[in-house]
């Protein structure tokens, strides 16, 4: 599969979305979108190089997502009764072929709030993703007004091809090659080479209160975020409101959304100007980017004087005075986790499952696997990085597991006997980082519930190699994140601690390092549902695994299949074609909300097909300001 990476063919895909159960009398209308995916030359950090764009952008067009290979349609959006639409390669389609097309129809029920799409086929993710926003019917539940609102999505940048970083750490077993910068809406910001004016500029009025939806679509770290001299006030995270609090920074894991307010409260210099900065937060001794992305809040009405910015961080840089947590700081983290509460009101209640029929214990781990004779291998003491939940690394099939399962096809493609606890208990977070023997078994094995289950699952961090925070991330479902804790899960006393009351509700969690999450859901949306670590690099080891939730005794609990398009992924013919389009349905019912579309930062240097752009001069930073 690794040569349809870069080698793909024309394709169309239809989608069409429905908001469903709403009260009679609200009509439907049906919106059309059209998505052109192809190669542009795009210019970053004085390199050029060809990356895939969704018409014309490095960030696409919120909504929908769409993959060059595989399209995913969300990240959040539940999909009830529609897992076929969910998108990740091999789980519930196989990725679309060059010269097919592939109409997607799925419903947006009982959410708003802030989700994003995002490509979900080895890293294509890097360049093709944006937000998913869905406007509520109902007011705010906070009582602020709101004078405007924009997203920051945090992606990363590699100046080399990122499909050969992930090849190459595929092959050799070693660690990827770290990415050469972070961004904001796409902008690495004026502390890299040469991106005074790739700048994400935001103008604001003094005394207003914006709403930030900010989205973590970086491959492979945490990061603080952080606006000088204001604070932010945290009221929603992956779409589920929350009770407020204020914080002066937060933090966002790969997979995660946050919305804050923030009022434009304070009197700017002579720049007009507040710095926001992202960088990321460390719980790993492998080599990681350590820089930062910065953009500019400007306050309407000031004078901006000539400034001038650095071309690289400069080694003073004071992470406080821009409000940012030192890289290291798990203390921040986990006073900011144990802040997070759902809003538990009597419109937004909180459905947390009281008692539970199934408690699975998932060991989430990094692994060290002997080196095969007569293979060059450059994981740690020449061996290869993998990684495994409780011992299992999980293969992909060659054929998507939800068509294997409706299908009935006995093809040993998976197995439904996932083990529901460590094999062999140990002391997960008191081992020997690298003494022990780390080899892991691999196969697609994959949870299966009955419908309706109240199910509890224990994610448990290692210190094999290194103790790590991993955001897992659960298809399909909403989960109660309730309890949270370093060391090792204790069956018989840390339940008691659970907060069954308001335990914030997500769609992704981030393990403590060193510890252990547990998290509680109804799995009452039959299907077949991807388990993975949103570390991409964690989920190319491994790190990931499935749930199928079986059809209820009613036809209204059954996983429909009316515009299932089955393809076998062995069948694949790709053609070396430049250009992907994808024509959008989108269909929602008047009155229940609104999705709002972001087209940011094309900012592409070049119309043209795989030709070199033309750099525009460096006129400053100053002048990108004024024009903004």
């Amino acid at each position: 599969m690794e040569g349809l990476i870069q080698h793909y063919g024309l394709f169309v895909v239809m989608l069409m979305i429905l908001a469903g159960a709403l009260p009679s009398g609200f009509s439907q209308t049906t919106r059309r979108f059209q998505f052109n995916v192809e190669w542009k030359n795009v210019t970053r950090l004085c390199s050029t190089k060809p990356l895939l764009t969704v018409n014309g952008s490095i960030l696409g067009q919120p909504l929908l997502s769409m993959k060059v290979i595989m399209l995913k349609l969300r990240h959040g959006i539940r999909q009830l009764r529609t897992g076929w639409a969910d998108g990740p390669a091999y789980i519930t389609q196989c990725p679309i072929r060059g010269g097919k097309s592939y109409t997607y129809k799925f419903t947006v029920q009982y959410q708003r709030g802030t989700l994003w799409w995002h490509a979900h086929y080895a890293w294509q993710r890097a360049s093709v993703y944006g937000a998913f926003l869905i406007h509520p019917r109902m007011p705010f539940p906070f009582s602020a007004p709101i004078q405007d609102e924009f997203p920051i999505i945090f992606g990363e940048w590699w100046n080399g091809d990122v499909d050969e970083v992930e090849n190459e750490m595929v092959k050799y077993g070693g660690g990827p090659n770290i990415s050469d910068a972070y961004t904001i809406n796409g902008l690495p910001g004026p502390f890299y080479p040469c991106s005074n004016n790739d700048t994400f500029i935001k103008t604001v009025e003094h005394g207003k209160t914006y709403l930030l939806r900010i989205i973590n679509a970086a491959l492979n770290d945490e990061l603080f975020f952080a606006v000088a001299n204001h604070t932010l006030t945290v009221v929603e995270i992956d779409a589920v409101y929350t009770k407020p609090f204020t914080a002066t920074a937060i933090m966002v894991a790969p997979g995660q959304t946050t919305n804050v307010l923030l009022t434009a409260n304070q009197v700017p210099d002579s720049s007009g100007t507040f710095l926001m900065a992202a960088w990321p937060y460390l719980t790993s001794v492998f080599p990681f980017d350590n820089s930062t992305t910065a953009g500019f809040l400007r306050y309407k009405n000031t004078v901006t004087e000539n400034i001038k910015h650095p071309q690289k961080m400069p080694s003073t840089f004071e992470p406080n005075k821009y409000n940012l947590p030192k890289m290291e700081d798990t203390k921040f983290v986990t006073k900011f986790s144990d802040n997070l509460r759902s809003l538990a009101s009597p419109q937004y209640p909180c459905t947390v499952p009281k008692t539970i029929d199934k408690r699975v214990v998932a060991v989430v781990s990094l692994n060290l696997q002997d080196c095969p004779a007569n293979k060059t291998c450059k994981g740690y003491e020449d061996n290869r990085f993998f990684a495994s939940m409780n011992n299992q690394s999980f293969v992909r099939p060659s054929l998507s597991i939800l068509e294997s399962h409706y299908n009935k096809l006995r093809n040993n493609e998976y197995s439904t006997d996932f083990p529901e606890k460590p094999l062999k208990p140990f002391d997960y977070t008191g081992v020997d980082p690298v003494s022990e023997n780390m080899n892991t078994q691999f196969g697609t094995k994959i949870l299966e519930v009955p419908y309706g289950t109240n199910l509890e699952i224990v994610l448990q961090g290692t210190s094999f190699l290194n103790v790590e925070n991993h955001p897992i991330h659960v298809h399909g479902h909403n989960f109660f994140i309730v309890g949270r804790g370093f060391g090792n899960f204790n069956v018989a006393k840390d339940p008691a601690k659970y907060n069954l009351i308001d335990p914030p509700e997500r769609n992704t969690v981030a393990v403590p390092t060193g510890g252990w999450a547990a998290i509680r859901f109804k799995a009452d949306n039959p299907g077949v549902w991807f388990i993975h670590c949103h570390l991409e690099e964690h989920t190319s080891w491994g790190l990931a695994s499935g749930l199928i939730v079986q059809n209820g005794p009613r036809a209204s609990q059954f996983c429909t299949l009316e515009y299932y398009e089955p393809e076998t992924c062995t069948e694949m013919n790709c053609k070396n074609l430049d250009i992907a389009l994808v024509e959008v349905l989108l269909r929602h019912e008047n009155g229940s909300h609104a999705l709002k579309n972001y087209m940011l930062l094309g900012d592409l240097k070049s119309q043209g097909k795989r030709t070199v752009p033309q750099s525009p001069p460096l006129d400053g930073l100053e002048s990108l300001i004024n024009k903004r």
